[in-house]
């Protein structure tokens, strides 16, 4: 059986391999090569520019406000997406009211809520965008029209026209639309640890806030990374570009306060013609999500707890 084993694999993995280099491989390297070029994106015709397009990044006062915005989105959208996503996951798993039967459990109609958690994820990203962005409108959104009916008149932000407001609006909807899938990847989690492990300690005087962090994180730890992981390629890939693409003044506006990397990318090929120059930037955001992938590996590594 050993005669001709790796011949047999190979033929099994020569295929998706080949598959794997010419959809996947194959782009990055073009993008690479582009990237060195003057390419419009829409002649033959390019000549090589050496790094002059990474030069030039240097010296783009938008590419370096598009940075910082999607650097904020990548720290802060996972944090708070993925807190909220445990905190409603242990509360309908076991944040509940002690029963007679059971020392722990959830909170009742907990099934109904998950539910209600995971309905954003059946919308859309374009509808969801579009709902946050009637609900933000000065005019006759649902925000403003709340202020003025609880006697806030005063208060009538422009959220999306605002500088200082617009890109927190912006990640609220985001957060929104995918802290019900963390809910339920969650609960799906906590339900396989066994429930002996909080009783015991409940039964030795832990209190929900100790089991927490004592028992629930360290089990779901591996489920908790790759979700930040997922949540930081999020914020810098087509989801950021899309919500801020619908929802933003300009796009990318006001004054520049919402443009991301993504939407950058997409403005400099298809409206400004400088796909040269896009292609660096891609490939900047490339690095900027490796770095973050590696930062979250390495900082995140502890040992495997099995149960």
């Amino acid at each position: 059986m050993q005669h001709g084993k790796y011949r047999f694999i190979a033929g099994f993995l020569v295929l998706p391999l080949a598959i794997y280099a010419i959809f996947v491989i194959s782009p990055f390297v073009q993008a690479i090569y582009y990237s060195f070029t003057d390419w419009t994106g829409l002649s033959p015709d390019m000549k090589m520019v050496g790094f002059g397009n990474y030069a030039r990044l240097f010296q783009d006062d938008i590419f370096w406000a598009a940075v910082g915005n999607s650097v904020t989105l990548l720290l802060l959208l996972p944090v708070v997406t993925l807190s909220l996503g445990l905190f409603f996951a242990f509360m309908l798993n076991v944040g509940g009211r002690r029963r007679k039967k059971a020392v722990i459990g959830g909170v009742r109609g907990s099934g109904a809520y998950k539910i209600l958690y995971f309905f954003p994820q059946v919308l859309s990203i374009p509808i969801v965008a579009l709902l946050f962005q009637f609900a933000y409108n000065p005019e006759s959104g649902a925000l403003n029209a709340f202020f003025q009916a609880i006697g806030l008149d005063t208060v009538q932000p422009d959220w999306l026209g605002d500088p200082q407001l617009a890109l927190w609006c912006v990640m609220a909807a985001m957060v929104w639309a995918n802290v019900g899938f963390y809910v339920v990847l969650f609960s799906a989690g906590m339900s396989s640890i066994p429930k002996d492990f909080y009783e015991a300690a409940l039964l030795d005087g832990a209190n929900r806030l100790n089991t927490f962090f004592r028992i629930t994180l360290p089990l779901l730890w591996d489920t908790v990374q790759t979700g930040w992981i997922y949540m930081g390629i999020l914020a810098l890939d087509v989801s950021a570009f899309a919500f801020v693409q619908i929802m933003s003044v300009g796009p990318g506006g006001p004054d520049y306060s919402t443009e991301v990397l993504p939407l950058y990318v997409y403005q400099k090929t298809f409206r400004d013609g400088q796909a040269g120059y896009a292609t660096s930037i891609g490939v900047s955001l490339l690095i900027v999500t490796l770095i973050f992938s590696a930062i979250v590996m390495r900082l995140g590594r502890r040992e495997r707890l099995e149960f």
